[in-house]
């Protein structure tokens, strides 16, 4: 009788493991799989993060595939063919393709960023940096019509340098390698994001002089987006990617620093806590992030005015085309 009451016992506990096995694939199974593609991999976009790690696109119902596209352009070619779900990256990206004649162009749902990311990094530490310190100089600035290296013009503008005659902005080196090229002895200065620039301070080879971000101001600078016809297909999917976000970014709006980098530690594991920390502070202190998501038609307006005083604009298109604002604001509505 003892080993028949083991025998049921062993038969249980089989039975409850299996059915705990069964609901954990249940629940995998009941989330929708979203590749997103971003165009970096940076601190800039903090919230994204906050929103990964703390579950907030899984209460949505989402599982999110985060792919590194290393460039708005091949974030854009993801969209179009299909490789792609939700693209993240400048605006800008979605005006060329608009431009172009494209039918299912991309159309742009949620702001997360509202100002340049980047921070200008020379050679040497010089806490009394001017722009005027850049006449003669060269600069790594990005790919050409980018919005790094376009907001880097208009900065440099701004200060009455004109980019080819004042000092040189070069364009040939691609965005993933500028640090690499960097170090290696290109370029006088070079605009990077973080966390690659803090990276650079704490080896010695590079020193943040200026933040384009506040030389910049405001600009829809990076937002979300989904082809035309994914968004008429999946209205509910972009519903709940766009809600998981606005949670993320009250959620970084009602914890400290410190808390913060907590969070997007597991998405940066190999910097440091109290560099992630002090990261964490310089974007917020330059008001970085979008509280409510919301592309307005100014900020579009003033993007394409960056992009006509680049020459890269030679039609400006239509905001009521290229820009949603309904999926943000039942997000803040809920």
């Amino acid at each position: 009788m003892r080993g028949f009451f083991r025998k049921v016992t062993l038969l249980l506990l089989l039975l409850l493991v299996i059915t705990i096995g069964l609901t954990g694939c249940k629940k995998e199974s009941d989330l929708t799989p979203i590749k997103l593609v971003e165009v970096t991999h940076s601190l800039f976009y903090t919230p994204q993060y906050v929103a990964i790690t703390q579950g907030f696109f899984e209460e949505e119902g989402l599982d999110i595939e985060l792919i590194d596209g290393k460039g708005a352009d091949k974030v854009m070619a993801a969209l179009l063919s299909g490789e792609g779900d939700i693209g993240f990256m400048g605006p800008e990206a979605s005006i060329y393709v608009y431009n172009q004649g494209r039918d299912n162009y991309a159309i742009n749902f949620a702001q997360l960023t509202q100002r340049d990311g980047s921070f200008l990094v020379g050679r040497e530490k010089d806490d009394n940096f001017t722009f005027d310190k850049l006449k003669g100089k060269s600069i790594i600035g990005g790919r050409k019509g980018g919005m790094p290296l376009m907001t880097l013009e208009y900065v440099l503008k701004k200060h009455g340098l004109e980019p080819g005659k004042d000092l040189e902005v070069r364009t040939d080196i691609q965005f993933d390698v500028m640090a690499g090229a960097f170090i290696g002895g290109e370029g006088d200065y070079v605009t990077l994001f973080e966390p690659v620039a803090a990276t650079l301070e704490k080896e010695g080879r590079g020193y943040v002089v200026a933040s384009i971000g506040e030389e910049g101001g405001y600009i829809p600078y990076t937002a979300y987006s989904a082809t035309k016809e994914f968004i008429e297909k999946n209205p509910d999917i972009i519903q709940k990617f766009t809600n998981a976000l606005y949670k993320a970014m009250v959620w970084v709006q009602e914890h400290s620093s410190e808390e913060i980098a907590e969070a997007v530690m597991p998405q940066f594991p190999d910097t440091d806590k109290e560099v992630l920390i002090k990261l964490v502070e310089r974007y917020r202190d330059q008001d970085s992030w979008k509280p409510d998501l919301i592309i307005t038609e100014e900020g579009f307006n003033h993007l394409m005015d960056i992009m006509e005083l680049a020459g890269e604009l030679d039609k400006r298109a239509d905001y009521d085309k290229l820009v949603t604002t309904e999926f943000a604001k039942k997000a803040m509505e809920r």
